[in-house]
C-alpha cells in the first residue's frame, strides 16, 4: 500500500469522524465561547499528540527559523477558521454554512491557477461542480435559506474558507518535518494563541458541564484535535492541499448522517441522492487531480 492510498484511506475516515464534531460542539457552545472550546479540544489533542511522541521515541523539534510558519498555521488552519465557523452559527443556518464551505476545493485550484500557474482540466471542474449540487441537495434542497443569512454571517463564512485554504498550503509546504512533529507544534501554538482570549471570553463553571458535554470535549480533543490533526497534517503532506481540500465537499454527507441518529433529523430521498452524487463526483475529482500531480512529478527535473 503506497503513502497516497494510505492517507486516502484515512482522510476518509476523517471525514466520517469530523462529521460527528458538528453534534458535541453544537452542545458545547451553549456554555463556552468558540475560543473555550478550541482552548479545550487542543489541549487535549495536545496530550493525545505528546503520548504518542513518547511511545513511538519520536524527540524530533523544529528548527527555529520556522517557527512564524507553524504561527501562521495556528492562526489560518485553527484559531481565526474555527473562531469562523463557530460564530458564523450565530447568524446563518447551519446548512448554508455547509454549502459556502463547500467552496473550499474551488479556492484552493484558484490559489493554484495564480500562485503555481497549474491549470484544472475540464473533470476536475465539472466534478467539483457536481460537487457543489450534490451539497445543496444533501442540505435539503431548499435555496430559500439564502435568504436567511446575515452579511456578517457570510462573512465569517468566506473568511472561513479562505483561513482554511491558507492553512492548506502552508502546512503542506513544511514536507521536511514528519507529520506527528508538525501537528504537535501546531497544537501548541494553538493553545498559546488561544488562551488569553479564552480566558478573557471565560470559562463555565464545572457544574455547567453535562456528561454529553464533556463526553464531546474528549471526542473532539481525541478525534479531531488529537489524531484528527495528525491525519490532517499526513493526508496535506502525502496528497496536497487541493485534493485534501476536496474531502470537505464529504462532510455534508457525514453530518446529515450523524444529525439523523443523534439529533433525529430526518433524511430524505433527495438528501441521500445528493450524498451519493458528492461521493461520486468527488471520487472522480480526487482520481483526476492525483493522476495530474503524478504526471507533474514526472515531468518536475530531479535535482
Amino acid at each position: 500500500m503506497t503513502d497516497r492510498t494510505k492517507a486516502h484511506i484515512l482522510m476518509i475516515i476523517l471525514v466520517i469522524t469530523w462529521g460527528f464534531d458538528y453534534v458535541p460542539a453544537k452542545w458545547a457552545l451553549y456554555i463556552m465561547s468558540p475560543m473555550a472550546l478550541l482552548l479545550l479540544k487542543y489541549c487535549i489533542g495536545l496530550i493525545v499528540g505528546l503520548i504518542l511522541k513518547l511511545v513511538t521515541k519520536n524527540r524530533n523539534l523544529i528548527r527555529l527559523k520556522d517557527l512564524p510558519l507553524f504561527v501562521l498555521c495556528s492562526i489560518f488552519g485553527e484559531v481565526l477558521y474555527f473562531y469562523c465557523e463557530y460564530s458564523a452559527m450565530n447568524y446563518l443556518p447551519v446548512g448554508l454554512l455547509t454549502i459556502i464551505l463547500g467552496f473550499v476545493p474551488m479556492v484552493s485550484i484558484l490559489i493554484e491557477r495564480i500562485v503555481y500557474h497549474r491549470l484544472p482540466n475540464r473533470v476536475i471542474l465539472i466534478g467539483i461542480a457536481f460537487c457543489i449540487i450534490g451539497i445543496i441537495l444533501v442540505i435539503g434542497g431548499d435555496l430559500r435559506i439564502l435568504l436567511e443569512g446575515r452579511i456578517w454571517g457570510y462573512v465569517l463564512a468566506f473568511l472561513a474558507v479562505f483561513s482554511w485554504n491558507a492553512y492548506n498550503f502552508i502546512t503542506a509546504s513544511l514536507q521536511q518535518y514528519d507529520s506527528l512533529t508538525l501537528s504537535c507544534t501546531q497544537m501548541v501554538c494553538t493553545i498559546l494563541l488561544c488562551a488569553p482570549l479564552a480566558i478573557h471570553s471565560g470559562l463555565p463553571a464545572l457544574s455547567e458541564y453535562t456528561p454529553a458535554i464533556l463526553g464531546g470535549l474528549l471526542w473532539m480533543g481525541l478525534f479531531d484535535a488529537g489524531l484528527g490533526f495528525l491525519i490532517m497534517v499526513y493526508g496535506l503532506q502525502k496528497l496536497g492541499p487541493t485534493t485534501s481540500a476536496i474531502y470537505s465537499d464529504f462532510l455534508p454527507v457525514s453530518t446529515a448522517f450523524f444529525g439523523a441518529v443523534f439529533l433525529h433529523e430526518s433524511i430524505s430521498w433527495l438528501q441521500i441522492i445528493g450524498g451519493i452524487i458528492v461521493i461520486a463526483s468527488g471520487y472522480v475529482v480526487i482520481r483526476e487531480k492525483g493522476r495530474l500531480d503524478e504526471e507533474r512529478l514526472a515531468l518536475t527535473p530531479k535535482e
